[in-house]
C-alpha cells in the first residue's frame, strides 16, 4: 500500500473552496459584502503570488465561524456544497482517486483550507483522511482562532511528518498531487511529485525536475 496525497483547492476541484466560502458568505448577506469581498479577494491574490501571511488570513477567515452557532454554520455549509462545490467537482480527479483506491493506496488530502470548509468535501470525495487547518473550538463553539500549526507551505510538511509518526508509509513511494508553488516544500519531500494544472512557478519547477505534469480539467 502506497500513500497518495492530494492538495484540494484547484487540484481535486476546479476552484478554491476557501475563497468560494467567502463568496458564499457575501452573496447571502452573512457578512458585510463590500468589506469582506475586498479582503477575501486580496488574500486570495496574496496566496496566488506567494505573499500570503497565513496568520493574518486566518484571523480574517475564521472570524465568521465564531459569530454563528455550529448548527447554523452546518446549514449554510450544506447550501454551500450545492451552490459552490458541486459545480466545480472534476470527473478526472474522481477517476484518479478511483485508480488509487483500486491499487489499494491510502488517500490523504492535505490542504491549507480549514477543516470546517473542507471536511464535508473530503467526505464527498471518499478519501481516507484529511489534514487541514484546525479552527479552535471551546465549549462547542468556534473561537475564531487556529489550533496548532497551519497546514500551509512548510506547515504541510510538519503536519504530515507528525501524522506519519505512528504509520508505516515510505515517503520515497508517496505520491503528492498539487497545482500550487506554495506546495513545493512537500512536493520536494515525496518520491512521486505530480503537478496538476500547475501555476507557472510550479510548472517551471516540474519541468526542471522532470516531474509529471497532468490535468484534471
Amino acid at each position: 500500500m502506497s500513500l497518495a496525497i492530494f492538495d484540494l483547492d484547484n487540484t481535486l476541484i476546479a476552484g478554491d473552496s476557501d475563497h468560494a466560502w467567502g463568496e458564499f458568505l457575501v452573496e447571502h448577506g452573512i457578512v458585510d459584502a463590500h468589506i469582506y469581498k475586498t479582503a477575501n479577494d486580496r488574500f486570495y491574490q496574496n496566496y496566488l503570488d506567494g505573499s500570503l501571511d497565513i496568520m493574518e488570513y486566518l484571523s480574517f477567515s475564521l472570524r465568521p465561524l465564531a459569530e454563528h452557532s455550529p448548527e447554523q454554520l452546518q446549514k449554510w455549509h450544506q447550501q454551500f456544497m450545492l451552490e459552490k462545490i458541486q459545480p466545480i467537482m472534476l470527473d478526472q480527479a474522481n477517476e484518479k482517486l478511483a485508480w488509487h483506491k483500486a491499487q489499494g493506496d491510502f488517500i490523504l488530502i492535505i490542504t491549507a483550507t480549514n477543516r470546517f470548509v473542507t471536511e464535508p468535501i473530503a467526505e464527498h470525495l471518499g478519501v481516507h483522511e484529511l489534514i487541514a487547518i484546525e479552527p479552535e473550538m471551546v465549549d462547542g463553539r468556534y473561537t475564531g482562532q487556529v489550533a496548532g500549526i497551519p497546514s500551509f507551505k512548510e506547515g504541510k510538511v510538519i503536519r504530515l511528518r507528525k501524522w506519519l509518526e505512528d504509520k508505516d508509509f515510505d515517503l520515497a513511494e508517496t505520491y503528492f498531487y498539487s497545482d500550487s508553488h506554495n506546495d513545493l516544500p512537500l512536493l520536494r519531500l515525496v518520491g512521486k511529485p505530480i503537478a496538476v494544472d500547475p501555476d507557472e512557478t510550479l510548472k517551471a519547477e516540474a519541468e526542471q525536475n522532470s516531474w509529471p505534469v497532468i490535468s484534471f480539467r
